[in-house]
């Protein structure tokens, strides 16, 4: 974890690289040109586009690729136990810190001014391209037109997952119709486009902007999630899959499972391959029990411990719909960076929890301070009081009392507990 983090302190400390996020693509671009468009021999590239799911979407469409015995490499933004996590060569490996850090080298020599997802954008389109996957998935980091991985012009896919409200501080009317603009009306031409489950109002305008868009257009209507009794299945006009799986716990995790295997249906995956690899899926920070560790063995033997990474309106209303599903007393640990929406994004969870203790974010700098996410949530008129810790804020919570304790509202954060545990 200390290699990661003086990674990433290196990289905010050079002065060819900034922190602060700025759109464009000149730069990366003027940057492959003098590496030689290695983008150019990334093979069969997938992007993934939306403000929530791409991570579940993503990472299932990988596992039923490799499933099938093809090759598959992936960048993801963000990581959350370390940064290699950012690149995924292929068959189980990551980049290595030392590989990490010679491509660095080499991108500095290039002396062009970069963001730091700029940087690692092209860490990750560097390497890939020497692998010769048979497909490359790239997940944009924000809004797609102006994101560094929005690089090759025919993609064979782009996947469009949820769109929603999380991105607005980076726009000027800071409106939903906005983002919905920056994230589907500039996606490429003569490729297959998926788009993934959305409100009403927001698949309109999707198809509103896809009007003149002369690619094979899939939407979400092909395909349908469907409960059964206690068991939830994917189904369109010619298949039946049963979701087999005890990691999946709410509809909107169900539903980007589910457009993971429309997609892996048409680049011909079998139907046996992804039933095989369902009860395989788990994703990390997401709606994830930890079952063993330090963390957990220090809590007494009735509590169970969960961590999500949830932090936009949407995903809080899919993580409370499940929790008001669960039996047991719920006790929350909230931590969240400055640049969401602390005040909706906890009105989800009122009468949810008994208490909930607001943390820190350890090692980054964005994160909204213990004391006003607990003004947030005592304004809202939640039990709350505020921690600087999170070993401090579980001292205060465990007992003998049966109880499930819920760590949510930042990644990050969930990252770091991991470590932890």
């Amino acid at each position: 974890m200390s290699q990661s983090i003086n990674l990433y302190k290196q990289l905010a400390r050079h002065k060819l690289f900034y922190k602060t996020v700025n759109f464009g693509l000149k730069r990366i671009k003027l940057a492959l040109d003098l590496l030689g468009n290695p983008e150019r021999r990334l093979k069969n590239v997938i992007y993934v586009i939306g403000e929530s799911g791409k991570f579940t979407t993503l990472f299932s469409l990988r596992s039923f690729i490799e499933a099938s015995n093809n090759t598959v490499t992936t960048h993801i933004s963000p990581s959350i136990r370390d940064i290699r996590e950012r690149f995924y060569m292929g068959k189980g490996k990551y980049l290595s810190f030392r590989e990490i850090r010679e491509t660095i080298n080499q991108i500095k020599k290039l002396k062009i001014p970069l963001t730091i997802f700029e940087c690692l954008t092209l860490v990750y389109v560097i390497n890939a391209s020497k692998i010769n996957a048979d497909y490359n998935i790239q997940e944009t980091g924000a809004l797609w037109r102006f994101d560094s991985n929005n690089l090759i012009n025919f993609p064979i896919i782009q996947i469009c997952t949820n769109i929603n409200k999380q991105h607005l501080n980076f726009l000027k009317k800071k409106t939903l119709d906005e983002i919905i603009k920056e994230d589907v009306a500039y996606l490429s031409n003569f490729t297959n486009i998926y788009i993934g489950k959305q409100t009403p109002y927001v698949l309109k305008v999707i198809k509103k902007h896809l009007k003149k868009n002369f690619s094979n257009k899939i939407f979400p209507n092909t395909w349908k999630l469907k409960k059964i009794q206690n068991s939830f299945y994917y189904q369109d006009k010619s298949n039946k899959i049963k979701l087999n799986n005890k990691n999946i716990h709410s509809r909107g995790m169900r539903e980007n499972v589910c457009h993971a295997i429309k997609i892996a249906l048409d680049i011909n995956i079998s139907k046996k391959v992804i039933e095989k690899t369902l009860p395989s899926l788990k994703f990390e920070g997401r709606y994830q029990y930890l079952k063993s560790g330090k963390i957990k063995n220090k809590l007494k033997k009735n509590e169970a411990i969960m961590i999500d990474g949830a932090h936009s309106v949407t995903d809080a209303k899919n993580l409370a719909k499940y929790l008001k599903t669960l039996k047991l007393p719920l006790y929350g640990i909230w931590a969240m960076t400055k640049n969401k929406e602390p005040d909706l994004f906890i009105k989800e969870f009122k009468n949810i929890f008994k208490k909930i203790i607001t943390i820190p974010i350890e090692n980054e700098k964005s994160a909204v301070s213990a004391n006003d996410l607990n003004k947030i949530a005592l304004k809202n008129k939640i039990n709350s009081e505020a921690s600087h810790s999170l070993e401090n804020a579980l001292k205060r919570i465990s007992n003998n009392r049966k109880k499930i304790i819920v760590c949510f509202g930042s990644l990050y954060s969930c990252g770091n507990i991991l470590n932890k545990n």
